[in-house]
Formats: structure tokens, sequence, C-alpha cells
């Protein structure tokens, strides 16, 4: 059975309303909401819709080992399902057991970060055009997540000062990184461009941007002024994400301008590594790695880059120190001292 014909069922909707209100109550991005109630959906269907209460660690382990052995996921995947199933118990049915501390999480095998040179780099830009170039290029220039850049708003951006200020990056932290210079007026002209497309929707009764949290109340006015809209905006209006309702229907007939997804930016790059002859599995992600070693390699600070990035412990940005390009562990090769 599909997991999603599972909210059709008597008694499965109910709790599947109350972990989607347990979520957004805690301000959990729309695609944790996603991927914990389809975890949710799957333990359910696996025990054969028994309600959760009435499993317990063993069930929890066999679900997660069934994951490993049978289905052969990855072992973030299988530690993302056991987050869900604890959040499912811990913070829905209120059952704060003492075996769920005890079911352990899978080792994720450790891998150094895929980085490009510089001239790889720019090969790969080479390939790109218009709006994806420059996603791109703001990747590699500021070391932005994907998801920070297209959730840019227009407000977001200094030109004066050379910033970008990354509202609610990973672990809802804000921090400020550069604008680089040489992106100033493909930037500006970029917003030329989505500015007419803002006025144009305001004249045809559109123009509401998705505000977080409750700021729509608070600024009823501040979803159409043009502050507020993304830098990175899709070319065409859709329902927003947010305007469905705890129990999976439409909450609201708003349509609205939404970003462009980050899927279109990942196929793009996927394709310029293909078309300019890379063997590396470089994705969006792997200019936010070559930003932070190039940088190192330049002779920044560590705790400088740890900033930049966002990084909570400097021993996440150390990794970038395993990957320089100065052979491995900087060591020069016997051979090539012949």
């Amino acid at each position: 059975m599909n997991p999603s014909n599972i909210e059709s069922k008597v008694t499965a909707p109910k709790l599947l309303d109350i972990v989607r209100g347990k979520i957004r109550l805690k301000h959990y991005s729309i695609r944790t909401e996603q991927a914990y109630v389809d975890w949710i959906k799957r333990y359910i269907l696996h025990f054969d819709k028994k309600h959760p209460k009435d499993l317990g660690a063993a069930d929890v382990e066999s679900f997660l080992t069934h994951l490993a052995v049978v289905s052969k996921v990855s072992a973030s995947t299988q530690n993302q399902a056991k987050s869900a199933l604890l959040f499912l118990y811990k913070e829905v049915l209120g059952l704060n057991l003492p075996w769920l501390d005890n079911v352990e999480r899978a080792k994720a095998p450790k891998h150094l970060p895929v980085v490009l040179s510089q001239q790889e780099v720019q090969k790969v830009l080479s390939q790109l055009s218009g709006t994806h170039h420059l996603v791109v290029s703001l990747l590699y220039g500021t070391g932005m997540r994907v998801l920070e850049a297209l959730r840019l708003r227009v407000k977001d951006i200094d030109f004066e000062r050379r910033e970008i200020l990354i509202r609610d990056g990973k672990g809802f932290k804000d921090r400020v990184t550069m604008l680089p210079i040489i992106l100033i007026k493909p930037l500006q002209t970029h917003l030329l461009k989505v500015k007419t497309l803002h006025n144009a929707d305001l004249a045809a009764g559109f123009g509401c941007v998705y505000l977080p949290y409750a700021l729509a109340k608070k600024y009823p006015h501040a979803s159409h002024d043009w502050a507020w809209q993304y830098v990175f905006a899709s070319n065409k209006l859709s329902l927003d994400p947010s305007e469905y309702s705890a129990d999976g229907g439409v909450a609201s007939q708003q349509t609205r301008r939404h970003h462009i997804q980050d899927q279109a930016i990942q196929r793009a790059v996927r394709q310029a590594v293909v078309d300019c002859g890379l063997t590396k599995p470089a994705t969006p992600h792997t200019f936010r790695h070559s930003f932070a070693t190039h940088l190192i390699e330049s002779g920044y600070d560590i705790r400088t880059v740890q900033e930049l990035l966002g990084h909570s412990d400097v021993s996440t940005t150390m990794i970038y120190t395993h990957v320089l390009n100065k052979g491995g562990r900087g060591v020069n090769s016997p051979l090539d001292v012949l």
C-alpha cells in the first residue's frame, strides 16, 4: 500500500494532524514536516496500521533494521527515520520512555567533501547561464547553502556595505557573509527584472509572498512589499507549501510567487558538470565546500571561515584542512624529490 493512502483510514488522520501541528508549533521547516510525516506513515504501515502506542523498542529497532537490510537505505536516511519516530513518541504521544534513548543511531561513514579547483569552478560556471549562473556564482562566492540562496529576500542584500544577511540558516541562525563585488551589477540587473514581474503581479491582484511565522499578522501589508520578495522568484505563480492545512488539504486558495526550486539548480549543475567533462560528483553544495577550501588555501583564519559558513563547532570547519590542494595532508611525495 502506498504510504499516502494511510491518511484515508479511520484512525491515522487524527494522529498525523497532531504530528503536523506539533512540527509547526516548533517552527520546523516544511521539508522536515514532509519527511517526518512520511516516515511515521511508513512505520505504521510496516506494522499493519497498529497504533504506535502499542509498539515498543523492539518494533522501532526492527523497523530501522528493515530499512538498512531490506530497503538498503543510507545511514543518514536511517537516522532521519529514527528522529521522526523519536519526535512521534516524545513530542506527539508524550511517551518519554527510557528505551527511546537506547535505540542506537546508525554510524554514518565519514567522507571528505568533494572540492573543485578554481579552474574547475570556472569551467562549470561557463556552462551555466542566466539565473542558474547567478545562483551558483553566489554559492561559490559566499559559501551559502543552495536553499539559503534561493530563500534570500530583497531586503537581505546590502549593496552599499557589500553584505548579504542570511536569515534562519541551518539551526535557525542568522549570519552575515560577503557580497562579491563582481556580482553586484548582475544582481542589480536581475532584481530589476524581478521587480517588473512583481509590479505585474500587483497589477493583476497578486504580489503576495509567504512570510515566516506570525509576521503576516504582525505586518499585514509586508507580504506585498518589494523588500520582502524573493530575489530568485519563480517564473510562475503557485500555491505556497505553507498554504496546506494540517490534514493535508488546502487551507487557503491564495496564490503566491514562490522562489525557484532547488531541484532546478541541481539539474543545471549536474548537466554543466557533464558538459565540461568533469568526473567529480559535483553538486550545488560542492561550491560551498570549494568556497571554504579556497579561503583556507588563501590564508584566511579558520575561525573566520567558520563564521562565514555558520558552523556551530570549529571541528566541522576543520574538515576543509584535509582537502587542501597540497597533496595528502600537505605532505610532498618522496617521488617528487628524486
